[in-house]
């Protein structure tokens, strides 16, 4: 066969096949997503870098920042609800609402600086969060959510969770190997070493972080003791990514269950965010006065 035939034969053989198929009433099935023969190529969202928010505050850079992350956004809704008229209830308008009171709140004290991940009702990869406050070297991260319990009613109260230990471990071998050519993280030069060497040493800075984030987070419990309705379990650890930054100490705050109605008037009227807020910015400047005072006597 020669060269020219061969090459009639691969252009026309589709179109007669597929012509034939249609004369005898034959359906082709088209590809379509989630079949086994459709080959999907996942980007790595975290290698792009992400738009840097607006810092609201003081115009000094020695101010402590805290960045609020309002967990979810656009496409994503989150946990839903339905309330009492039968209106949908999404957990990214919830988390937003809080966040924007909290920064309201913090922004009233004149001393701290505040940057919100997203201002508005946008999608966010995951990945980005805990890398804004990584980029405008923040002080502290908090992600904002809210949860559903399908059918049940009976299940509330807010939660507060910090990075478990295992998944600790591992955030810093896989930090470690993306950018041991940082120069240093909480003041522990990590450039310049082997990849194990590298991999301890953000396991010291991650353990440092940690620390801290979990006496934040009993803070907020503390505030909130006499404010806010807790689960029976309320301090938790998991492997979220959202709280892997090994350099910027991270809690993520359950603010209770769309699905139940006490938690569903706190979470959805302007009296209940004040709460959420009034609890979190006094957890806060509580958090930021020790870490001044600390600072001021050489720990």
């Amino acid at each position: 066969m020669s060269y020219r035939t061969l090459l009639l034969v691969v252009l026309l053989a589709p179109a007669l096949l597929l012509g034939g198929a249609l004369a005898l009433g034959v359906t082709i099935p088209v590809p379509q997503w989630g079949r086994d023969y459709v080959m999907r190529f996942i980007v790595d969202e975290a290698q792009v870098p992400p738009d840097l928010p607006k810092i609201d505050g003081p115009d000094d850079p020695s101010r402590p920042l805290v960045v609020i992350d309002a967990g979810h956004g656009g496409r994503d809704p989150g946990a839903s609800g339905i309330d009492p008229q039968g209106r949908k209830i999404d957990e990214k308008d919830i988390t937003l609402a809080i966040a924007r009171a909290v920064r309201a709140e913090l922004l009233k004290a004149g001393n701290i600086r505040v940057a919100l991940t997203r201002s508005d009702d946008r999608i966010l990869p995951l990945g980005h969060r805990p890398e804004i406050a990584r980029l405008l070297d923040a002080d502290l991260f908090i992600s904002i959510h809210a949860d559903s319990a399908g059918e049940r009613d009976d299940v509330s109260g807010a939660s507060i969770y910090t990075l478990s230990n295992a998944a600790s471990s591992e955030a810093a071998a896989r930090f470690a190997a993306r950018e041991n050519d940082a120069d240093r993280l909480n003041g522990i030069v990590i450039s310049g070493q082997s990849d194990a060497v590298s991999t301890i040493l953000v396991e010291l800075s991650q353990q440092r972080t940690q620390e801290e984030a979990l006496a934040f987070a009993d803070l907020v419990l503390r505030e909130g003791s006499n404010q806010l309705a807790f689960h029976s379990q309320p301090r938790r650890s998991a492997a979220l990514a959202v709280l892997r930054a090994p350099d910027v100490p991270s809690v993520l705050l359950e603010s209770g269950f769309v699905t139940n109605l006490a938690d569903r008037a706190r979470l959805t009227t302007p009296e209940g965010r004040a709460q959420y807020a009034s609890v979190l910015a006094r957890a806060i400047k509580v958090y930021f006065a020790r870490r001044a005072t600390g600072a001021a006597a050489g720990e």
